[in-house]
């Protein structure tokens, strides 16, 4: 069955009830950071209460966004060209930047229901998606100006589509892809149109995902468990990661593939992820979050700005 958008565009909540601005202070550089992107040269990481850091020196240092107008947690940001970018997170929360991040504007808030979103893409300046708890996708292709609900179709043998989406991400080729619990991947070839489920083998959360330019598939989740597909996912293979603690992010670089996941472990594999090798740190802090740097990767955890790896 394929998806079709809502009809009913969904406006930010910008009432009494409107939250509260992020505070600003030295202790947002020690935040819990969910996020990362880059913004052209500027590395940017969205995390709790609000807090958004941004780096001008490949992660060397953090400063704070100057204005965040939520304090909800922000889990997710993706950018669309080094100065149009969003962050979503809890609470429903979309927020927008033109100014490469320095400071941000309220697209969407919904606190009557409890769905928060967990993941964003945006494509182009204009063409955007978030994702979140009980298969609530949202759609805008007015760069958030309104967002409208994509209803998903019911997977196999269920009474209705109702999977908590955690990771967007796209392929070389305009295709669009959903990491999801319960090991489902979600697809869509036809720039959201229509969407389908596909079967990784695996039953537990996926919480990761990533395209490399030849079209492989990599996505993974809790305990270490990650698939990967080269035939665009009619068929996912199981990879021995060789951790056993949950991976929190990939990011894919030309054959490269780097991942962050909980205990303070790296992962890298310079084969498409055919096979990884991995690191921990010594304070084991849980690792959330990755971008690609210059000399490695820029990484992030539940005490801020990780350092490079």
């Amino acid at each position: 069955m394929p998806g079709t958008d809502g009809a009913t565009a969904e406006p930010a909540n910008t009432g009494a009830g409107a939250d509260l601005p992020a505070r600003r202070g030295p202790d947002a550089l020690r935040s819990m950071l969910l996020g990362s992107a880059r913004a052209g040269a500027r590395i940017v990481a969205v995390g709790e209460r609000g807090v958004v850091l941004l780096s001008d020196d490949e992660g060397a240092s953090f400063r704070q966004a100057r204005a965040v107008p939520v304090r909800a947690t922000l889990t997710a940001v993706s950018f669309a060209d080094g100065r149009h970018g969003w962050a979503v997170g809890h609470d429903g929360v979309i927020v927008a930047t033109a100014d490469g991040g320095e400071t941000w504007t309220l697209q969407r808030r919904d606190t009557t229901v409890d769905q928060p979103l967990f993941s964003v893409l945006f494509t182009d300046a204009n063409t955007g998606w978030a994702c979140g708890l009980w298969s609530l996708l949202l759609r805008t292709t007015d760069g958030g100006k309104t967002w409208r609900t994509v209803n998903l179709p019911v997977p196999e043998g269920a009474k209705r589509a109702d999977r908590n989406l955690y990771r967007l991400f796209a392929d070389a080729k305009g295709g669009l892809h959903i990491a999801a619990e319960r090991g489902t991947v979600l697809t869509s070839a036809d720039a959201g149109a229509s969407w389908r489920y596909l079967d990784t083998g695996y039953r537990g959360s996926l919480w990761a995902g990533a395209a490399l330019d030849d079209g492989t598939l990599v996505v993974a989740g809790l305990r270490g468990n990650l698939r990967r597909s080269t035939d665009g996912g009619r068929s996912w293979q199981a990879v021995e990661t060789g951790v056993r603690s949950s991976i929190t992010d990939l990011v894919a670089d030309g054959k490269r593939l780097q991942a962050t996941a909980l205990d303070g472990i790296t992962l890298d594999s310079n084969d498409g992820g055919a096979s990884f090798t991995h690191a921990q740190r010594d304070d084991r802090m849980a690792l959330t979050t990755l971008v690609a740097g210059r000399d490695g990767a820029v990484v992030f955890g539940r005490g801020g700005p990780a350092g490079g790896r």
